[in-house]
């Protein structure tokens, strides 16, 4: 019970913290994986540390109010500005990047380095396998636990609360006073900025409501302006370009209508009065939806013309089967990402290629497709007209107006002539910027490439990382024997990467379908180590073998393939696809580790490879999320090649020790 619970702090914490760390500084709402990577190597470095007389365990709650403290004093709210990714920009408030990313890494890999030893003090007394069985079992209720409060909309003291009281529950050593004293400290610092009156949480965002005039309030997200809730009449004299979508069309009926985007209920609104008979209204953000319901005093939400779907844009788009005389992206802009694995944004698969074809077969004859938007660069103006035209065959109109940022709508109707235009679309950037895809899923990036700040931020990481190994598990030469090691966990963050962004398109970008994936990785790893406990291979060769073929099958089936499936199907291939590698790689890893010599040595080789492949995951900026099986593959090619000589052996365990230090192959990071 103890490992199970401290199995379920240790994911729990690495959960809260990418999510409310998030919400704080904006910035790392766009570093992908970057406090995952932080949470991996202090998990790495806890277990290495186990048998160190300095137990680290109770230092957690010091840490961790370190840590709140420090993002409170100086959080960060950024302009979306940047010369590559749009969304970068200075700080207008709080302290600078190049300052508060470092502090912040370190204080959560010190963090995880603390419970992650307590993990390994208890992991250590168990027989290995049955030791990551115990782990995993924590590890999923970690993920439920968590996923259950996002549902329920609690607010970070409801998390801080919990962890304290487990952290304390489970320190070995005696409480003192300073423990209690931190632990009050973070649910006082967490509790003051929950119980704000204008603050509220939903499963993607801290979400802040201003009153910045009569009937007008903006609704700011993680510390950024993100849209706001006015009546149409205020919105019809401040900003008319919003009814212009309508002045476009051409002997449209209006019997019903999409609106992708509904957000506060602005655009539903300015929908019923052009006459709209029936309207779709689909908001990913359940709290958005109900803020607008609330407070919008135009009462669109309420209308019996209008339904509204809780879901992901894209996914209502594949599944409905409902024609439309017009289809709106009305300002489908996030803000955050899909998860702390991928530099995926919730509305990315809305600007695929594919989403558009998509929309246009959802189009009845004489029906029209429109979006608007505050877009930072005309170079993203082109590439969605761009989008549309090679969509449609045809140049969209476009309508804007410019100002700090460019407000744009683009028009266009199914066929030539079903709208008119008082502008049409002339690419003003040289070359246009090509329509990405449901592979290339990066519509805020101009070109395929890594931006210079990546590079550094990665570089600086993966020093760290080494330096902090190497003075816990001492030379680093010393894990050359475990070059297998290495290359398995940085091929095995890979797949985990992939299977993320695949299921959230397949089944959409929400965070319910984000947990189950982890939910589901876990599970086919606890089945995985179950065949382990009772089989042994006398031939891992020939798991290598499966391995690879079905690296390959998800590679060839490509997921628009996928998508054409009715959902049953679908969501049964593509389980089959994407956890077949999981569950063969963690056979593979299983069977080597079992029999390992230096514990301390391997499981430094095997997380030195996960910080790599965390890296490596970048390179979807230039590859694309398919070709991430290609560089997987190639990994566990490595890992066959350095670890031939183990396979087919059957070498008696090299004691307890070894069983104290690979968790983290079975960990969802």
């Amino acid at each position: 019970m103890r490992l199970v619970l401290l199995s379920f702090l240790m994911l729990f914490v690495e959960l809260a913290l990418i999510r409310w760390l998030g919400s704080d500084i904006v910035y790392l709402s766009y570093f992908s994986n970057f406090v995952l990577l932080g949470s991996f190597l202090g998990i790495g470095v806890g277990f290495i540390a186990s048998k160190s007389r300095v137990d680290l365990f109770p230092w957690t709650i010091l840490e961790l109010a370190l840590l709140v403290g420090f993002v409170l004093a100086f959080p960060v709210t950024i302009n979306r500005s940047g010369s590559q990714l749009i969304y970068f920009g200075a700080p207008l408030s709080g302290l600078p990047l190049w300052v508060i990313l470092p502090v912040v890494f370190l204080i959560t890999a010190a963090i995880m380095a603390s419970i992650a030893q307590g993990v390994a003090s208890v992991f250590s007394r168990f027989e290995a396998l049955e030791a990551y069985r115990l782990d995993i079992l924590g590890s999923l209720l970690g993920i439920v636990g968590f996923t259950l409060l996002s549902f329920l909309g609690a607010p970070p003291v409801v998390w801080g609360v919990l962890a304290s009281c487990l952290i304390l529950a489970l320190s070995r050593t005696s409480i003192r006073t300073v423990h209690v004293v931190a632990a009050l400290a973070v649910i006082l610092m967490l509790g003051r900025e929950s119980i704000r009156p204008q603050l509220s949480w939903s499963p993607y965002y801290k979400i802040a409501v201003f009153q910045t005039a009569p009937g007008v309030r903006d609704l700011e997200v993680n510390g950024v302006p993100h849209q706001w809730i006015e009546s149409m009449a205020v919105r019809k004299l401040n900003e008319p370009i919003y009814f212009t979508a309508y002045d476009r069309l051409r002997n449209n009926q209006l019997r019903d209508v999409l609106i992708i985007g509904a957000g506060g209920g602005g655009d539903v609104a300015i929908a019923l009065a052009a006459g709209a008979k029936h309207i779709d209204a689909v908001e990913i953000d359940p709290r958005i939806y109900r803020l607008g319901q609330q407070l919008n005093t135009d009462r669109p939400y309420q209308n019996p013309r209008v339904t509204v779907h809780i879901d992901d844009g894209r996914a209502f788009l594949q599944r409905t089967q409902n024609q439309y005389d017009l289809i709106l992206l009305a300002l489908p802009d996030s803000l955050t990402l899909v998860s702390g694995q991928s530099s995926l944004r919730l509305e990315s698969y809305l600007f695929t290629l594919d989403a558009m074809r998509a929309a246009r077969s959802r189009l009845t004859p004489g029906g029209a497709f429109g979006m608007y938007n505050y877009y930072r660069y005309q170079w993203l103006v082109d590439r969605f007209a761009n989008t549309l035209a090679v969509t449609y065959g045809q140049r969209p109109c476009i309508d804007s107006i410019s100002g700090t940022a460019v407000f744009a709508l683009l028009m266009v109707g199914r066929e030539p002539g079903d709208v008119h235009c008082a502008t049409t679309w002339v690419p003003q950037t040289q070359p246009i910027p090509s329509p990405v895809s449901d592979d290339y899923p990066f519509p805020y990036l101009r070109s395929r490439s890594i931006p210079a700040l990546y590079l550094v931020t990665l570089a600086a990481i993966l020093a760290v990382s080494v330096v902090m190994v190497g003075s816990v598990a001492g030379p680093l030469v010393s894990m050359r024997g475990y070059a297998d090691l290495f290359f398995m966990g940085a091929a095995f963050l890979l797949l985990e990467t992939k299977n993320v962004v695949q299921f959230a398109l397949l089944f959409g970008t929400t965070w319910l379908v984000n947990a189950l994936v982890f939910f589901g990785i876990l599970l086919v790893v606890l089945i995985a180590v179950e065949v382990s406990r009772h089989f042994r291979t006398r031939n891992s060769g020939m798991l290598y073998v499966f391995l690879f073929a079905s690296l390959a099958l998800a590679w060839v089936v490509e997921p628009d393939t996928l998508l054409r499936l009715d959902l049953p199907l679908r969501f049964a291939a593509a389980v089959s696809l994407a956890f077949a590698p999981v569950f063969l790689a963690n056979l593979v890893f299983a069977q080597r580790f079992r029999d390992v010599g230096s514990s301390t040595a391997a499981f430094g080789a095997n997380l030195l490879g996960a910080m790599f492949g965390g890296i490596l995951e970048y390179s979807s900026l230039v590859l694309g999320y398919r070709d991430l099986l290609i560089v997987a593959a190639g990994l566990y090619l490595l890992a066959f090649v350095f670890g031939r000589k183990y396979l087919g052996e059957a070498v008696p365990e090299s004691g307890r020790e070894a069983t104290a230090s690979s968790p983290a192959q079975y960990e969802p990071t």
